[in-house]
């Protein structure tokens, strides 16, 4: 095979076998970093001329150079093949093609190192920003379907078996309070992340004298990674940031389990519009909540993204080892299937309806009020292991009449517990029992308002 020549092929006497090329190459994956790699080298090379490494002239041939480059591989007029080997190596060697060996001068300063580690961090930026907006999106639907179903009764559920009354408001706002975590959680990774690793060079700095603070600012970081071999050999700004996206994913993929059952014919407690289901190939009734399913299904990858990234970074020495270069897959599949997941799940919510009817039929068939009248025998003055037991009773006997509580009459109730009396029967209502509730946080009309209001206020004020 004809020589090929890198730029890093100095002491080397033999060129790189097409075979080690090809396996090592990286550009089919690394090439969507291209804007971030030339945006970080348009700052590094600015920063070089004030720093009077490069002339104020060559610093303008390069930044041009790097702009022409950029429309280049917009408009796919430069190719960005394999054996480019990176989308480093690719952008510089096309620079030096077009304005000389003066484009050599761009990498004073800096290595792959530092440079792969910059373009992940801007990437990253952009994706946390995307992210939180998609989780507003899915909070500002998570709101509006709370309001409409304010006062809907629903069962609640532990172990996947009736336990209590709630408003479908209050299950809804549950999950706003699990997306809102999220939110924050991503905002507290790029408050780690928001650090330039530039001017690290490979692993122990340069012996030029850069600006990295310079840097930093025009990039918009908060300040520099402060130790060089940190900065290059450092990856937990990615875990933390897949891990971020494997519990939203966790999130949805709960939510996504719930409609799956509810839009069953056994539970029929909801419904989603056929625009965001499927049928069957073979069976023609059939109306599968498919969006939801691969949403549920889809939390495996971000997972398996995250084992990943862990297997590779935990026997790493310091500092950069080339296995780190395995990162970037499981980087964009995290970024692009919780992307595709918060957009998707946000448009099938907003075309899922609840049966108020269906909720209220099953509430007024079963035992969800059992803990209500083991707390109203509290007030009474007995003592709670006292009263669930002689709760415990009331239901075994009902269960054996088929009966639901309510329609005890208050001398059969009287049979269990004197302390018993006629008003009884208000707390055995499922609505008068939500209504019952005092606590702070609870499922009563109150305190959901409360968190409606609250979520009202918050999400008006975030940008859309």
């Amino acid at each position: 095979m004809p020589h090929r020549r890198h730029l890093w092929s100095g002491r080397f006497k033999e060129p790189l076998s097409e075979l080690a090329l090809k396996f090592s190459s990286s550009i089919d994956i690394d090439k969507a970093l291209y804007r971030e790699d030339i945006e970080g080298s348009i700052a590094h090379v600015e920063m070089l001329a004030a720093c009077r490494i490069i002339t104020p002239q060559e610093m303008r041939r390069i930044r041009s150079g790097l702009n022409s480059i950029l429309q280049e591989i917009e408009t796919g007029k430069l190719s960005l093949s394999w054996d480019k080997e990176d989308i480093h190596m690719a952008i510089e060697k096309r620079l030096i093609e077009k304005i000389g060996q003066v484009g050599g001068k761009l990498h004073s300063g800096r290595s792959r190192n530092d440079q792969v580690a910059l373009d992940e961090r801007l990437y990253l930026r952009g994706a946390v920003f995307e992210l939180r907006k998609l989780l507003v999106q899915l909070e500002r639907v998570l709101l509006y379907k709370a309001e409409r179903h304010f006062d809907t009764l629903i069962p609640g559920y532990t172990h996947m078996q009736r336990a209590q009354p709630i408003y479908l408001s209050q299950h809804l706002l549950a999950y706003l309070e699990m997306f809102e975590r999220d939110y924050d959680r991503f905002g507290d990774c790029l408050s780690r992340f928001n650090k330039l690793p530039l001017g690290a060079a490979a692993l122990a700095g340069t012996s030029l004298p850069i600006d990295r603070a310079a840097v930093a600012k025009k990039l918009g970081f908060d300040g520099i990674v402060t130790n060089s071999m940190d900065a290059v050999s450092d990856r937990d700004y990615l875990i933390e940031f897949v891990s971020a996206c494997s519990i939203t994913m966790m999130h949805l993929s709960r939510f996504a389990e719930e409609l799956v059952l509810w839009c069953s014919q056994e539970f029929s407690f909801a419904r989603i519009d056929d625009a965001y289901t499927t049928g069957s190939s073979i069976m023609p009734q059939k109306k599968n909540p498919d969006m939801a399913e691969l949403v549920r299904g889809k939390s495996g990858r971000v997972f398996g993204d995250l084992m990943n990234l862990l297997t590779i970074m935990k026997g790493l020495p310091l500092a950069y080892n080339r296995d780190m270069q395995e990162d970037k897959m499981p980087m964009f599949d995290s970024v692009s299937t919780t992307r595709q997941c918060l957009f998707i799940f946000s448009h099938m919510l907003v075309h899922t309806t609840f049966s108020r009817e269906r909720f209220e039929k099953e509430l007024n068939n079963d035992f969800t009020t059992a803990t209500d009248l083991a707390e109203y025998l509290v007030r009474k003055g007995i003592p709670f292991r006292e009263s669930h037991s002689i709760t415990g009773k009331v239901v075994a006997s009902a269960i054996e009449q088929q009966i639901p509580l309510g329609q005890f009459t208050l001398k059969e109730l009287q049979h269990f517990s004197k302390a018993i009396g006629e008003d009884v029967f208000e707390i055995l209502d499922p609505r008068r029992s939500v209504e019952h509730k005092a606590s702070a946080g609870s499922t009563s009309p109150h305190e959901v308002k409360k968190q409606i209001v609250h979520w009202s206020r918050v999400l008006k004020n975030r940008i859309r």
